[in-house]
């Protein structure tokens, strides 16, 4: 069972959350307060591993929090400011959410919680800006922490734990796995198709035998991944 703070100075904003938090069973809310130094100290007397942290607040920033806490719990910083993504992503948050929060965005930022629980030694993943409101997402490359503009790729190719991103000018490599990004990107504009391949959606010119025609790239569509695609497809004319 993982154990959760939510810290907010919105009254709304942790009724939100702790109505999201019982409607999952991992987990359990051993707080939910306005208070950033009453939280602060639960998560440094180690009762804490999980907070749901606004950015925001008198007393404390999410910010100063996250520095004061050195790591000590698991962070998913919740805010109506997205220009706080980069600064969360250098202080190693799980995840960064944009109110209004809805409930599917919230699951997800959990299951990288419980899946991170379990995986020991990963690099941080590209910082998961709430994908329906951010047309871009920063990724770590090996001198620099870049800027990726979503309508720009193309596709992305995976190999172990690199992945390559392409766009029609640059491939950018990142330290990454596929499973992440495809969980940070906007599902109604990238699907995997193939083990290692995510495709954009509007970049497709057609497709054709199991294949897919990106400019000059051909990306095969996976046996795992077939049928999904060509319903989502399918759907999406219809």
């Amino acid at each position: 069972m993982v154990r959760c703070i939510a810290v907010d100075d919105e009254p709304l904003a942790l009724d939100i959350i702790s109505d999201y938090v019982a409607k999952v069973p991992e987990l359990t809310l051993v707080a939910s307060t306005t208070n950033a130094i009453e939280a602060l100290a639960m998560v440094q007397n180690g009762e804490v591993d999980l907070a749901f942290l606004d950015v925001q607040m008198p007393e404390l920033t999410g910010i100063q929090f996250l520095k004061i806490i050195n790591g000590k719990c698991d962070v998913i910083l919740t805010t109506a400011y997205p220009q706080y993504a980069l600064d969360g992503y250098e202080l190693n948050v799980v995840d960064y959410l944009l109110k209004p929060i809805a409930f599917d965005r919230f699951y997800r930022s959990v299951q990288k919680v419980l899946n991170g629980r379990q995986q020991q030694g990963q690099q941080p993943p590209a910082i998961p800006l709430p994908s329906d409101a951010v047309d871009f997402i920063f990724v770590k490359t090996e001198h620099k922490i870049q800027r990726v503009d979503l309508d720009g790729v193309l596709y992305i190719e995976g190999l172990k734990d690199y992945i390559s991103i392409y766009t029609a000018t640059e491939r950018i490599v990142t330290l990454q796995n596929m499973k992440k990004m495809e969980d940070i990107l906007p599902s109604n504009r990238f699907v995997r198709v193939h083990r290692s391949y995510i495709v954009a959606l509007d970049k497709i010119a057609s497709i054709e035998r199991g294949r897919i025609f990106i400019g000059d790239k051909v990306i095969p569509v996976g046996d795992t991944y077939r049928d999904t695609f060509y319903k989502y497809i399918g759907d999406r004319n219809g």
